[in-house]
């Protein structure tokens, strides 16, 4: 096989996985689990807690928070779950960025869902591993456990 045999090998092999995952998911979906926002663990410096959940599917979630006078500044994540799992990661670091620990302590699978634009059926279980990790981490916070 040549280098432009295999090239174009690649490029539609690409192809077809860029198609059946619009099948599956939405662009917005696609996107995050692509180019996940907030990806990673920050300098110790930038980390006021951190907690990781493993939920009933089996992906671990974890959060990285950066607070100031009970305001979110800095949100990452890292998972070993699924696309969705990644996306729902980055999705919920956007929404917390910014806003205050009962803000973020309050949010909903739901309003995680509808941010993604719609998760499937199956895999809306990545909103409620993130929405209890999220709620875990606050309350060992608050709680002086971390």
């Amino acid at each position: 096989m040549s280098n432009n045999d295999f090239d174009e090998f690649v490029k539609n092999l690409q192809k077809e996985i860029n198609e059946k995952e619009l099948e599956i998911f939405n662009e917005h979906i696609i996107e995050l689990f692509h180019d996940p926002k907030n990806w990673g663990k920050p300098a110790d410096e930038e980390i006021t807690i951190s907690n990781s959940y493993k939920g009933p599917c089996g992906d671990t979630m974890r959060f990285f928070l950066k607070i100031e006078n009970g305001i979110i500044i800095k949100a990452n994540f890292i998972t070993d779950g699924c696309g969705a799992s990644v996306a729902t990661g980055s999705q919920t670091t956007l929404l917390i960025e910014g806003k205050s620990l009962e803000n973020a302590e309050n949010l909903k699978p739901e309003e995680i869902d509808g941010a993604l634009g719609g998760l499937p059926e199956d895999h809306k279980h990545c909103a409620e591993l993130v929405v209890r990790t999220l709620k875990n981490l606050i309350e060992k916070y608050k709680n002086n456990e971390i």
